[in-house]
C-alpha cells in the first residue's frame, strides 16, 4: 500500500518521518493530518505512531535512523526527548545516543534489519555501535560516489530504491550486498534524493505528494507494495484532509 503525503507545505516526507516495522516518528506541528494518516494507517498493525523533536529540530528524518531492534539519535537529543522516545517505544527498541560529528544520522546511515550501509568517514566507534543497536552488518559505502548513503538511497527487507546516477553495476554490487532487489528512480518530479522523498517498511509506503505516476510505480514495484486500491474509505479521508 501507498499513500500520497506531505507535511505541512512540504512533500519531503522523509525527512520529517522515521517508519520502521515496529514503530514509526514524525515532527511535532501544527497540522495534525500527517499524523492522522500515519496512525490510522499503522495502528490496526500494531504500530506506535508519536511526535517528537531533536535537539529542537523537527527533521526527525534526518537525525535519527533505526530498524526493528533499535533506534539512534544524535547526541544533539535533549533529556526529556530521549525519555519521551523510550516511553514510546516498543519494549525490545533499543535506544542509543552517538557522539558522532556526523550528526544527521538519517543522511549517513541507511539500514534495514539486516545490513547498514554507512558513510565512508563515520568513526569506528561509532560503526561498532550501529551494529551492536541495530544487530545488523555494516558496510562503508557511498551512492554514485556521494557519501550520505540515507538521503540518496532508502531500503527494506524487501527492496531498495537509490538515485538515478547509480550505475547498473554499482546496482548489482548493493543487490548482492543487500540481499534485496535494486532499482534507481526519483522522487517528487525528479529529485535525486531518493530518502527524503518517501518512508516505507515491508508492507506500505508514504511517498511525497509530488510524485508523479511512473515514479509511484517504481517505488511500489522495487519495494514489493501495492497502491491501496481496496482501502477506499482511508483514501477518501486522506483526500478531505488535504493529503492527496
Amino acid at each position: 500500500m501507498t499513500y500520497q503525503c506531505h507535511y505541512e507545505s512540504s512533500p519531503d516526507v522523509g525527512v520529517f518521518v522515521n517508519l520502521t516495522n515496529k514503530y514509526c516518528i514524525t515532527a511535532p506541528h501544527e497540522s495534525v493530518q500527517l499524523f492522522s494518516l500515519l496512525e490510522s494507517v499503522l495502528a490496526p498493525h500494531g504500530i506506535p505512531v508519536f511526535r517528537t523533536s531533536i535537539g529542537h529540530s523537527a527533521i526527525v528524518g534526518r537525525m535519527t535512523v533505526g530498524n526493528s531492534r533499535g533506534l539512534l539519535l544524535p547526541s544533539t537529543t535533549r533529556d526529556f526527548e530521549l525519555m519521551h522516545i523510550r516511553n514510546s517505544l516498543p519494549e525490545d527498541v533499543v535506544v542509543q545516543k552517538l557522539d558522532e560529528r556526523l550528526s544527521a544520522l538519517g543522511n549517513v546511515i541507511a539500514c534495514n534489519d539486516y545490513v547498514a550501509l554507512i558513510h565512508p568517514d563515520l568513526d569506528r566507534e561509532t560503526e561498532e555501535i550501529i551494529a551492536d543497536v541495530l544487530g545488523v552488518e555494516t558496510f562503508r559505502h557511498s551512492i554514485a560516489g556521494l557519501p550520505l548513503v540515507g538521503s540518496y538511497c532508502r531500503f527494506t527487507n524487501k527492496g531498495c530504491l537509490v538515485q538515478p546516477g547509480c550505475s547498473r553495476e554499482e546496482q548489482e554490487e548493493l543487490a548482492s550486498l543487500l540481499g534485496v532487489q535494486v532499482c534507481a528512480g526519483t522522487v517528487n518530479r525528479g529529485a535525486i534524493a531518493v530518502a527524503g522523498g518517501c518512508v516505507v517498511n515491508d508492507f506500505v509506503g508514504f511517498i511525497g505528494r509530488e510524485c508523479t505516476n511512473t515514479e509511484t510505480g517504481v517505488i511500489q514495484a522495487v519495494f514489493g507494495i501495492q497502491q491501496n486500491l481496496n482501502a477506499i474509505d482511508d483514501m477518501k479521508r486522506a483526500l478531505a484532509e488535504g493529503f492527496l
